[in-house]
């Protein structure tokens, strides 16, 4: 009898052991093995019903095909195996990033603390890098405001350079056209006097001898009338051409004035001659063809000499005539 119980207790868990696991294994073979695995299942089952008779143990213990006599014992095996057939496959195949068993900790007020000292401390330091990069903008601003005074400075000096030689090159053109007027034309005490053949108005011929360094001729007396009456005679003989003088009545007709603003007390007027005594004596008549001067009223307000008896003559200041230019000496 103990050698029975001993066979039984080496011999009963390995078979049970190896129905155990031959149920793994037989699943992967199912679709391959078929009736051959049923077959050694059921001979494995009768091996163990007749072992268990013969130790005096109670049949159906680990004997799955007692379960096909009763239905509902049936269902529950295969129910739990099913069962434990899933939760094989739900273990292998899960995750892992499975929960943790142990549940996260609250934050406490201390760590809310300690974050926002942090959030403070990156403001501090994102405030700082803000406050290096202004000193680098406000030190690239002073830097180009000095760069921008300095340009300036240099544009200011530029500009005082091309006046001085802008008044250099006057200074140079008035001596060079108050020589030029004293060597080629009238030398007549401390004047001289310049006739120019070109054809301009009363105001732009006392512009352009202006600069030249003069003005339109002014004499001032009898001396200086003759002189200049011989003087363009001769240049212009043997025609008469009217040259305008520095004489005008612009301000107030009947006025007479210089260029210069001086008031004339000498003049050189034309005056008609009689046909009856030999032209000798003026006529009070004035002839149709020579006037006396001066007749053009206000529409005649500048005074033009004639080249071939130094009279004078009123006309529109806006006619162009030859213009004799007066050099100081």
């Amino acid at each position: 009898m103990q050698a029975a119980w001993l066979l039984g207790a080496l011999v009963v868990p390995q078979l049970l052991s190896f129905g155990h696991g031959a149920r793994g294994p037989g699943r992967e073979w199912e679709g391959g093995w078929g009736g051959a695995l049923e077959e050694e299942r059921e001979r494995e089952s009768l091996k163990l019903k007749d072992l268990q008779e013969a130790l005096g143990l109670p049949t159906g213990v680990g004997n799955k095909n007692n379960l096909a006599e009763n239905p509902e014992d049936k269902e529950v095996w295969e129910t739990t195996e099913t069962q434990g057939e899933e939760e094989e496959e739900e273990t292998t195949t899960a995750p892992s990033s499975s929960p943790s068993p142990f549940p996260s900790p609250s934050p406490t007020p201390e760590d809310t603390v300690t974050y926002i000292l942090g959030r403070l401390a990156s403001l501090d330091a994102g405030l700082h890098q803000l406050h290096i990069r202004l000193h680098v903008l406000d030190t690239r601003v002073v830097e180009l405001t000095q760069g921008l005074r300095q340009l300036r400075d240099a544009a200011s000096d530029t500009r005082d350079s091309v006046q001085a030689l802008k008044e250099g090159r006057v200074r140079a053109e008035q001596e060079h056209g108050r020589l030029e007027g004293c060597l080629k034309g009238l030398r007549l005490g401390h004047k001289c006097f310049l006739l120019s053949r070109d054809f301009e108005t009363q105001a732009a011929a006392q512009a352009r001898c202006k600069a030249r360094g003069g003005s339109l001729a002014q004499p001032a007396d009898r001396q200086q009338m003759d002189a200049l009456s011989r003087y363009l005679r001769a240049a212009l003989a043997p025609y008469n051409w009217p040259v305008w003088l520095g004489v005008h009545d612009r301000r107030s007709e009947g006025l007479y004035l210089f260029e210069n603003g001086q008031r004339v007390s000498f003049f050189a007027w034309h005056r008609a001659f009689s046909l009856e005594s030999g032209g000798a004596q003026p006529s009070a008549a004035s002839h149709p063809l020579s006037p006396d001067q001066p007749n053009g009223g206000v529409l005649e307000n500048c005074v033009a000499q004639a080249s071939d008896d130094g009279s004078w003559w009123d006309h529109d200041c806006e006619r162009r005539l030859y213009f004799v230019c007066e050099f100081p000496f």
